[in-house]
Order: C-alpha cells, then sequence, then structure tokens
C-alpha cells in the first residue's frame, strides 16, 4: 500500500531518491537540482555571467499573495550573489471565489513588487480553476550572476561561522497575523500588535536581496541559503545536506521576535519550525563574521552567529541550555498546522 504524503515540502531523502534518478548531459547546465540548492545556474552565450533561474509557490498566504511571490523568488536568486531580473507568474484562480477586483488586485501587487526591486514582469499565465478554495501563484524567477561571484548553498566549509540576518520568523510571523487575527483576538492579543505584525511582510520585510548584498561586499561568503518552508531548523538541514557537513547551533543566539514567540505559545507552534523568508543564513569565513555582522547593522540590518558549520559526523546538532541534541527538521511547516 502506498503511503499518503504529508503537507509540505518532500522529505530530502525522498527529494534525493527522485533527483538521483535524472540524466543531465547538457553541459550548459552549471548547477542543477538537489536537495538544499535554491537556483539553477545556467551557462548563456559567452559573456561573463550565468543566468539564473528560480521557481516557487505561494500557497498559504492570500493577502498580499503577489509581493510575497515576487520576494521570495528574488530572495532565492539573491543567496547565488546575483541580481533578479526578469520574472513570470502562473496564476490560478478559484471558480466560485474570484472576481475582476480580485485578479486587478494581485497583478497590482506583482507590478509594484517587481517594480520596487527592479525587475521587470515578462510573461505568465492566468486562468480560473476548478477546485481551488483559494488563489495559487507559482512565480518564475530570472536574473543574473558574475562567473567569479557565484555563491552555492553547498559551498559551506567545516569552521565557517553561521549568520542569519533579520530574526525568526518574519514571513511566518506576518502570515499568522494577516490570516489568523480573528483567533489572535480572541486569544487576547491587541489589535496593535496585529496590525504590527501584519505589517512584518514589508517592514522588517521577507526580501533579502539587501542583506545578501550587504554581507558578500563585506566579506568571505561561502554559502547563502534562503530558509522558508520549515522554518530556520529545516534551512539549516539543507544547508548541511546540500554541502555534505554537519552544524551546530545554538538556541540561546538564535533571535526570535516576541510577537513570534507569542504567537507560537498561543497557538502551539514551534518557532523554529515556522516558514521563514526574510532572514537569510550564510555560511562565512571566521575571519569575516565580524566585519559582516557589523556591516549589516550599521545598514540597519540585524545580524547574529548561530553557530558554525562541523564536520559530518557531528551531525546537526542544537544546544539548548548545557545539552546537545538532535536538530528537528519540520517536512511539515509549522503554519500547516493552522490551515
Amino acid at each position: 500500500m502506498q503511503r499518503r504524503l504529508p503537507v509540505g515540502k518532500l522529505e530530502p531523502e525522498f527529494l534525493a531518491e527522485l533527483l538521483g534518478g535524472l540524466s543531465i548531459t547538457d553541459p550548459a547546465v552549471i548547477v542543477g537540482p538537489g536537495v538544499g540548492r535554491d537556483v539553477t545556474v545556467l551557462e548563456w552565450g559567452t559573456g561573463d555571467s550565468y543566468l539564473i533561474a528560480k521557481t516557487d509557490p505561494i500557497t498559504f498566504a492570500t493577502d498580499e499573495i503577489g509581493y510575497y511571490a515576487v520576494a521570495v523568488n528574488a530572495n532565492d536568486v539573491a543567496t547565488s550573489g546575483g541580481v533578479p531580473r526578469w520574472f513570470l507568474a502562473t496564476l490560478l484562480l478559484p471558480d466560485d471565489a474570484s472576481d475582476d477586483a480580485l485578479v486587478r488586485t494581485i497583478f497590482d501587487q506583482i507590478n509594484a513588487a517587481c517594480r520596487d526591486l527592479g525587475i521587470a514582469l515578462v510573461g505568465g499565465h492566468t486562468e480560473v480553476t476548478w477546485g481551488l478554495d483559494r488563489p495559487l501563484l507559482v512565480g518564475f524567477m530570472l536574473g543574473e550572476v558574475p562567473k567569479d561571484a557565484l555563491i552555492s548553498s553547498d559551498g559551506a566549509q567545516v569552521g565557517d561561522r553561521l549568520l542569519l540576518t533579520k530574526r525568526v520568523a518574519v514571513e511566518g510571523t506576518s502570515i499568522i497575523a494577516r490570516e489568523m487575527g480573528e483567533r489572535l483576538n480572541d486569544a487576547g492579543f491587541e489589535a496593535e500588535t496585529i496590525e504590527r505584525a501584519k505589517h512584518f511582510l514589508h517592514d522588517p520585510g521577507i526580501n533579502v536581496l539587501r542583506d545578501a548584498q550587504i554581507a558578500v561586499n563585506a566579506g568571505e561568503v561561502h554559502a547563502m541559503h534562503d530558509p522558508t518552508e520549515g522554518g530556520l531548523a529545516t534551512g539549516l538541514h539543507e544547508l548541511a545536506i546540500a554541502s555534505g557537513n554537519g552544524v551546530a547551533v545554538r538556541l540561546d543566539d538564535i533571535p526570535v521576535y516576541p510577537e513570534t514567540e507569542q504567537f507560537c505559545e498561543v497557538l502551539g507552534l514551534e518557532p523554529l519550525g515556522l516558514i521563514a523568508s526574510g532572514s537569510l543564513l550564510l555560511a562565512v569565513s571566521a575571519d569575516s563574521a565580524g566585519g559582516i555582522i557589523t556591516a549589516c547593522r550599521e545598514e540597519g540590518v540585524e545580524c547574529a552567529e548561530i553557530g558554525e558549520v562541523v564536520e559530518e559526523r557531528h551531525g546537526i546538532r542544537i544546544r539548548r541550555g548545557l545539552s546537545w541534541m538532535d536538530l528537528p527538521r519540520y517536512d511539515q511547516d509549522e503554519i500547516a498546522k493552522l490551515f
């Protein structure tokens, strides 16, 4: 009997099995698919840059779905050290809950986000689809990166320091406030707190392009990763798997927004497993860590050292108080419990 798959990302082991059956012989593929890899890197023409490609859907959020789609796809291009340039969108709309105003609103959101980030909306597809209970938006982003500036999520090295920009979990906190406002109100949260958390989408914001640019200009960055579904914990697993290393992080050093902690406590969620776009996970040389943290903070971007890359035999571990234990992995994002 075939097992029923849970909501969320495929288990890394199963995904690795599926990808292991692929045969890519095209020499233009510089970086192909893999567990923990944020983007595909392609040779194009004879110039000095690579083409970066990324696709990601928005399935949990419905409010400002257009902004989410552009931002999260741009984030992954940013983790390569590149610049997002061209965006395509596939918008699927529910047949019993769509009208002209909804479509115009989503298009306006996409256009505004592209304009803010200097990205061109160059194509896509839109249709009303049977069987949906909410809009689904799948984004496809293309960008460029100089060949000598390419950074891959598999580049983390033993001894690297792990840095995190902003805090855990920007996107998840905003989604909870936007989608579960009535439930939070019933739980006793003040309207001001809920509104502030809703605005996390824009402040501190779920875009990490600026975070990445500050970091690569300030020091030696070996790998960057955009923790999304499954939160920071799953992002750390993905970074370790991609590089073939282990990681050791310290819970007390991982910054979490007060609103995130409070919402998660009331709703029974684990902040480390909550969808986390807005934070950038970096593996940097030990000598560069202090300079990158300082550069980020000088530009108004929070940045903290949360651990280090270790040999694979040490595993993927977290220290809680004085005890070390295996870092949980959240193949099903914590926010899925609310939907």
